[in-house]
């Protein structure tokens, strides 16, 4: 099996990862940085983040399994404490893989054809360069609404637990293939409306924003934040690709739902 190490950068990461590094390869495992198996990330969500769009073009052959070095996470399921038996569970335990949802986002362009492709774990937000946001909404090809406001966030049911809980989205279980809309701060009186309300759709609906009166958007997808210019359209909709995540155990979602929200205990 060939294996890689993402890293947050820190000290303990670091130490963390040439300690796996090495048991890995007594174990006659292979360091290969360009084709892994198998990617392990030592950090938090934000270093799963960095290794899922690393590794993107192979997400059918690699599998993803996370360390965190900080505060629980939703992807790192392992602490440093259990370092040796995660090695042990990677070198001689066959592996469960979990599939989840991704988000596409395509980008067209006022110019032409030209478009441009990205993947999402968590989610992709869109915001005016200056102003306020005024897009149309399409879902299914159909006029939905025209939204006025700061913005709008577009989530993976495993990103639901990020950005979208906080603008009060819905917490959705990764195993539905949906992505959730959710508005930022809409404008709503007597002569603008809204829906008001966050909406999930599955994923055989494709939602698209068309702008009204500017073209150039600030587009996140996940941590990346990106400038687009003389922008015609802004699609949404489940990709066919999924993230693999490996497991050795268990990691109920609601379970790390309850320690990350409600939990008492670090």
């Amino acid at each position: 099996m060939r294996f890689a190490i993402t890293t947050k950068g820190d000290s303990k990461s670091n130490t963390l990862m040439h300690k796996m590094r090495t048991y890995l390869q007594d174990f006659d495992l292979i360091y290969d940085e360009d084709k892994p198996d198998i990617v392990i990330s030592i950090g938090g969500d934000g270093t799963l983040l960095y290794a899922f769009h690393r590794y993107s073009s192979r997400l059918d052959k690699t599998a993803f399994v996370g360390v965190h070095t900080g505060h629980l996470g939703f992807y790192a399921d392992w602490v440093p404490e259990e370092i040796e038996k995660l090695v042990i569970a990677i070198a001689k335990t066959p592996f469960q893989v979990i599939e989840y949802p991704l988000l596409e986002v395509i980008i067209r362009y006022q110019n032409g054809g030209r478009e441009t492709r990205y993947l999402a774990l968590n989610e992709s937000t869109v915001k005016s360069v200056e102003g306020t946001l005024v897009m149309d909404v399409e879902i299914r090809g159909q006029h939905f609404e025209r939204f006025r406001g700061d913005g709008l966030c577009v989530s993976t049911p495993s990103g639901s637990t990020a950005y979208n809980k906080a603008l009060g989205g819905a917490i959705i279980h990764p195993s539905l293939p949906s992505i959730q809309l959710a508005e930022m701060a809409s404008i709503n009186n007597r002569v603008f409306r809204t829906v008001g309300s966050p909406l999930i759709l599955p994923d055989h609906h494709t939602c698209m924003l068309k702008p009204v009166n500017r073209l150039d958007f600030q587009v996140t997808i996940d941590h990346l934040t990106l400038l687009h210019k003389d922008v015609k359209s802004i699609q949404f909709r489940v990709a066919d690709e999924k993230i693999r995540f490996a497991r050795f155990r268990p990691f109920p979602f609601w379970k790390r739902v309850h320690d990350s929200f409600i939990s008492d205990s670090d």
